[in-house]
């Protein structure tokens, strides 16, 4: 099983990337959201990978982040849903606006990304919602993993370590975090609005 590769970017021809690696080039497809912050061709890059076997092919998929890959690895988890639509999301959409957008239960939304339609945005809000609860806080957006929180991020943690629902706690978050607010701060301020709602 291939988890991650560190090599040399070769070449970038979206959605395919050739990664050398001790002489050996890995292609790779990435989604768009992996692509946009690539090294320039020549430099180092690490990607996290999902290897798939199927009877016919086997297909290596690259990501900057862990987000991205747990986001993919979930969606194929969703009848009707392979790797291309897969890829089409993380192109789409970010993890965390992914991740509210399921919370949400906006299948509006959902359905302007491509290969999505009515019926599999409603089986994506039913079976990824318990899913992305984590995605969205201990996943954030396009940050590398084990990089620190932001001061929302961190209240976010705290706030369902309290017992909150992630969703209460995306809502109260969003309604009183400030620019330069500490993590504190906005627990403080979410707590205060939570109690008084």
């Amino acid at each position: 099983m291939i988890g991650r590769l560190r090599g040399t970017l070769v070449s970038k021809q979206p959605p395919w990337l050739l990664v050398e690696v001790g002489g050996v080039g890995y292609e790779l497809e990435a989604p768009m959201s992996t692509v946009y912050d690539l090294p320039g061709l020549g430099k180092e890059v690490i990607l996290l990978t999902h290897y798939a076997q199927k009877e016919d092919s086997v297909s290596l998929y690259g990501f900057l982040t862990e987000a991205e890959r747990a986001l993919f690895r979930n969606l194929q988890k969703v009848s009707g849903i392979g790797a291309k639509i897969a890829l089409a999301v993380l192109s789409g959409v970010s993890t965390n606006d992914f991740a509210r957008l399921v919370h949400a239960g906006d299948v509006v939304a959902l359905t302007k990304i491509p290969g999505i339609g009515k019926k599999t945005a409603e089986r994506i809000v039913v079976e990824l919602r318990d899913r992305v609860d984590g995605m969205a806080v201990n996943l954030p957006g396009t940050m590398p993993a084990g990089a620190p929180l932001d001061a929302a991020g961190e209240a976010t943690v705290a706030l369902q370590q309290l017992g909150y629902k992630p969703a209460e706690v995306t809502r109260l978050v969003q309604k009183v975090a400030v620019d330069g607010d500490s993590a504190e701060t906005i627990i403080r301020k979410a707590l205060r609005a939570a109690l008084g709602s």
